[in-house]
Formats: C-alpha cells, sequence, structure tokens
C-alpha cells in the first residue's frame, strides 16, 4: 500500500514539474503547436476549429506583446516556479506520508477551488469555455488521485499496528 501511495504521489511531483516546465517555453511552444497543426501562417478568423483559433488568438497575442514588453513572459515564469514549490511540497508526502497527511489534504482543497476560479477568472479575461473545462480537468484529476492517496494512507496506520 505505502508502495502504491507513493507512486501516486510521484505522479503528483511529476505532473507539477512538467507543469512548472511547460510555463516557461510560451512562446514557442503556442508556435509549435499551431505549427503542428497546420497554422504557421493563419489567422484566427480563418480558424476551422474553436481549438484552433484560441491557439492562434494566443500566439499572435505573444506574438505582438513580447517583443514590445518582454516582461509580461515574467508572470508565467513565476507561475513556473510556483509548480516547483508545490512538487517539493510533496517530496514530504512521498517520505513520510502519515506524518505530511496535510499536505495531501492541502492539495485536495486547491483542487476544489480550480474549479470556481477557472469559471470566475476565466470568464472575466475572456477564456473559451471549453479551455475552461480543460483547466478544470486538473483539479477534478488532481483531486482523484489526492483523494486516493489520502484514503490509502489512512488505512496505513491500522494495518501496521
Amino acid at each position: 500500500m505505502l508502495r502504491k501511495i507513493r507512486l501516486l504521489l510521484a505522479l503528483v511531483f511529476l505532473a507539477f514539474v512538467l507543469s512548472g516546465l511547460s510555463t516557461l517555453p510560451l512562446q514557442s511552444e503556442i508556435e509549435w503547436v499551431a505549427r503542428i497543426r497546420g497554422l504557421d501562417n493563419a489567422s484566427s478568423a480563418v480558424a476551422s476549429t474553436g481549438f484552433d483559433k484560441w491557439i492562434l488568438i494566443i500566439r499572435d497575442g505573444l506574438r505582438q506583446s513580447y517583443p514590445k514588453y518582454p516582461w509580461l513572459g515574467y508572470g508565467t515564469d513565476w507561475l513556473g516556479f510556483a509548480q516547483f514549490v508545490l512538487a517539493i511540497m510533496f517530496i514530504g508526502p512521498i517520505r513520510d506520508p502519515v506524518k505530511n497527511i496535510w499536505v495531501i489534504e492541502a492539495g485536495m482543497i486547491a483542487c476544489v477551488l480550480v474549479v470556481p476560479y477557472s469559471f470566475v477568472i476565466g470568464s472575466i479575461r475572456g477564456i473559451p469555455f471549453g479551455w475552461r473545462l480543460i483547466d478544470c480537468s486538473f483539479g477534478v484529476v488532481g483531486i482523484i488521485v489526492l483523494w486516493s492517496c489520502r484514503r490509502l494512507i489512512k488505512k496505513l496506520p491500522a494495518a501496521t499496528d
């Protein structure tokens, strides 16, 4: 059971690290996605799907803002930093899940908060509904994994007594 808990928490750790890494090369990533979708020189007005249109809106926004205001990327740099810090927080539960169950419970609370935050702030920022659902899926998947860990951890002391 302890091995399963550690494996699940290692996945959470890895997800935070990968998420953090993905925030750093934001412009090159979005250019890469547009290129893969065959949208190198396309404009959002001619996009055939909502997803393509959103990718092109993001790409064009970054193309226009980064050369003139490169410091805007600093916000996503700090987002990446926060993801790395959250990953580090999960080292404690990987090492001693019983003692550090509070980290898992705090993570569960954050997962629940992802849903209203995505809908409220996403709406204010004009994020498409489908993209907000994708954002919410991180909270939904996260709480399933963390809830499973918490449930298994709660069984550990009884199993070791």
